[in-house]
């Protein structure tokens, strides 16, 4: 089965420049990387749950805010890991510094015995089109590129 996950890029609007909410992963595997390693918060979903729902929840757990708005739904984009991500764009103003995410667990230090929590992702961050295409995974270019687009007209 494929996997998939759903998510929410939201873009606000300041001094002309367009912005965009990216969100850094959190835990050791990625406390050191900038560049290349940002995302648009998102998450896994079931084939059970509806896209929108579950990217409205993955929100929520990943920066403890509830997103409403006119969403406007992008091209899905599949990922070089075969994983396609299905993501909305809202217009919306979050305070980045506020955000806190869900923990996770994971063993740390690796076959040590001791398990760890983390936060899911460890900051947020608002950045211009420019940079944000420096920031992101660079799978998920295109969900950038298509808001854009769209924003632009």
């Amino acid at each position: 089965m494929q996997k998939k996950s759903a998510g929410i890029l939201v873009y606000r609007k300041t001094k002309e420049v367009y912005e965009v909410l990216l969100v850094h992963p959190g835990g050791p595997f990625w406390a050191k990387k900038d560049l290349n390693s940002w995302s648009i918060p998102k998450g896994e979903f079931e084939d059970d749950e509806e896209p929108l729902g579950a990217a409205k929840r993955e929100f929520e757990e990943e920066t403890g805010f509830r997103i409403e708005g006119e969403f406007i739904e992008q091209l899905p984009v599949k990922q070089p890991s075969g994983k396609l991500i299905y993501s909305w764009a809202v217009e919306g103003d979050i305070d980045a510094f506020k955000v806190k995410s869900n923990l996770f667990k994971m063993e740390w230090p690796p076959r040590s015995g001791t398990f760890k929590e983390f936060p899911e992702i460890d900051r947020a961050e608002w950045f211009s089109f420019e940079a944000a295409q420096q920031k992101i995974i660079s799978g998920q270019i295109p969900i950038l590129e298509n808001l854009k687009i769209i924003l632009l007209r």
